[in-house]
């Protein structure tokens, strides 16, 4: 059975810094997406950043408004999935959940539908 527990949420000012954290246990390696999405108050959840592997091939995906800003990355000795955060904005201010499922590609970084594996969410605010 999949288990996702995330990390290292927490408030920090405008131009600050983050890294989160996902624990993951129950995934066999393969062809796996692995991604992080936030959901702020009165929005929808987007996707933030997915690392995918598929077969031999895999990459990582980035929403716009987080590139150059957000990092993603594995830690395969530990087994988590971390995302580090840079340049915060207070638009950055949600509810960060990471996300597991087995992929086919790129195409499936955010789509949520197919995630059947979440954590319980952290908490990140940024005060300008």
């Amino acid at each position: 059975q999949v288990h996702l527990v995330e990390s290292g949420g927490g408030s920090v000012l405008a131009g600050g810094s983050l890294r989160l954290s996902c624990a993951v246990s129950g995934y066999t390696s393969g062809s796996v997406c692995m991604a992080w999405f936030r959901q702020a108050p009165g929005k929808e959840r987007e996707g933030v950043a997915c690392i995918w592997s598929y077969l031999t091939l895999g990459g990582t995906n980035y929403a716009d408004s987080v590139k150059d800003r957000f990092t993603v990355s594995k830690d395969v000795a530990k087994n988590t999935l971390d995302l580090q955060m840079n340049n915060l904005k207070p638009e950055d201010t949600a509810m960060y959940s990471c996300a597991a499922r087995y992929c086919g590609g790129l195409q499936h970084c955010f789509d949520q539908q197919g995630f059947g594996a979440w954590g319980q969410g952290t908490q990140v605010t940024v005060s300008s």
